[in-house]
C-alpha cells in the first residue's frame, strides 16, 4: 500500500487548518530556513568567481540542494507508506487501517505546511496597511520585511502598491504553486518548488548575482509558469469578474519576469489601481492610485482564491483516485 490522492486531500486540508490556526513553525524548524542557510553559504564564495565558474557552480549547487530536498521529501513520503504497508502486512483490520491512513495523511500534511504560507502573507500584507494608518515611515518599515527594493523614498501610495503587487506574486510563490506540484509530485514536487523559489529569491537577481543566479531564475520561471497563470485566474474567479485574457498578457508583458506580471496584472485590474516599481514596469497604467480600501478587498480576494486552490486540487485528487481506484 502506499500514500493515495486520498491521502494527499487530507495532508493539503491538514496543512491548510494548521497554518490558518499557527502559523509558521519555528526557525529552527523551518526547511525553507535550512534552503536559506544553505543557499546563502555558497552564494558569496560563487559572486567571488568569474562568470563562467559562477554560472556553472550556480547551476551545481541548485541541483544538489534540489536533489536533497527532493530525496528528503521523498524519503519521508515512503517512510509514511511503509508504515502502512507494515500494518496491513501484519492483519490490521480495515479499521485500523482507516485510522491509520488517516494519521499518515495527517503527517503528511503537517510536513506540506512549512511549504506553503498564507497566514503569514496575509498577516504582514495587512500590517502594512495598519502601520500606514500611523505614518508613512511606519508603513516603509514594515514594507521592508515584504519586499527587497529600497523603500526609503516611497510615497504612501507607492507604498500601498508594493505591498499589493507582493501580495499577487507571492499567492502564487506561496500557496498556489507549491499546491499546484504538490497535487502533481507529492511531498516532493512541493519541496522541489520550495527549494526553486527561495533560490530565486536569493540569487536570480541582476548585479551581484547576474551569474550565480542565472540557472535558479530560469528554473524558477519553468516551475512558475502554468501556476502563475492559474493564480491570476483564481484572483478574477474570486472576484466572479476579469479583465480578459488580451488584457492580461498585456500586463504580463510589461514585467520582466515571465509570470509575475499575470497575478499582478490581474490584481491591478480587478482593483482598478495602478500597480508600478518605478523604473520596471508598469501595470494597469490608466488606474488610480490604490487607497486604503483597497487592501482589505484584495485580501478578501486573495483568501477566497486560496479555498478555491483547495478546493481545486481535492477535485483533482477525487478524479485522479476515481480513475485509479484504491490502492492495492
Amino acid at each position: 500500500m502506499s500514500l493515495t490522492p486520498l491521502d494527499l486531500i487530507v495532508a493539503a486540508w491538514v496543512a491548510a487548518w494548521v497554518d490558518r490556526r499557527w502559523g509558521e513553525p519555528p526557525l529552527w524548524l523551518h526547511p525553507v530556513v535550512a534552503m536559506g542557510r544553505y543557499l546563502g553559504a555558497l552564494g558569496p564564495w560563487l559572486c567571488a568567481r568569474s562568470p563562467v565558474v559562477a554560472g556553472l557552480g550556480g547551476a551545481l549547487a541548485w541541483c544538489v540542494g534540489a536533489a536533497a530536498c527532493v530525496a528528503l521529501a521523498a524519503a519521508l513520503s515512503e517512510a509514511l507508506a511503509a508504515c502502512l504497508r507494515w500494518a496491513g502486512a501484519h492483519g490490521a483490520s480495515t479499521w485500523v487501517m482507516g485510522v491509520l491512513t488517516a494519521l499518515a495523511g495527517a503527517t503528511l500534511g503537517l510536513l506540506l505546511k512549512p511549504l506553503m504560507a498564507w497566514r503569514m502573507l496575509h498577516d504582514e500584507v495587512a500590517a502594512v496597511e495598519s502601520a500606514l494608518a500611523e505614518s508613512l515611515d511606519a508603513g516603509r518599515a514594515r514594507l521592508q520585511r515584504l519586499v527587497s527594493r529600497d523603500v526609503s523614498q516611497l510615497d504612501e501610495a507607492q507604498v500601498r502598491e508594493s505591498a499589493l503587487e507582493s501580495l499577487a506574486e507571492n499567492l502564487n510563490d506561496s500557496v498556489v504553486a507549491p499546491l499546484f506540484w504538490f497535487a502533481l509530485g507529492g511531498l516532493p514536487g512541493a519541496a522541489l518548488y520550495r527549494f526553486a523559489n527561495t533560490a530565486d529569491a536569493m540569487w536570480g537577481y541582476r548585479g551581484r548575482y547576474e551569474w550565480a543566479g542565472k540557472w535558479a531564475a530560469h528554473a524558477d520561471d519553468l516551475l512558475s509558469w502554468l501556476p502563475a497563470r492559474l493564480t491570476a485566474l483564481l484572483l478574477c474567479l474570486a472576484a466572479r469578474r476579469g479583465p480578459g485574457l488580451a488584457a492580461l498578457r498585456h500586463e504580463a508583458a510589461q514585467t520582466p519576469s515571465p509570470n509575475g506580471g499575470w497575478p499582478m496584472g490581474a490584481m491591478a485590474h480587478l482593483l482598478g489601481v495602478r500597480l508600478s516599481k518605478p523604473g520596471v514596469y508598469v501595470l494597469n497604467a490608466a488606474g488610480g492610485a490604490p487607497q486604503a480600501a483597497h487592501t482589505p478587498r484584495a485580501l478578501a480576494w486573495c483568501d477566497a482564491a486560496v479555498r478555491l486552490a483547495w478546493w481545486c486540487l481535492t477535485l483533482s485528487c477525487l478524479i485522479a483516485w476515481a480513475a485509479s481506484g484504491p490502492a492495492k
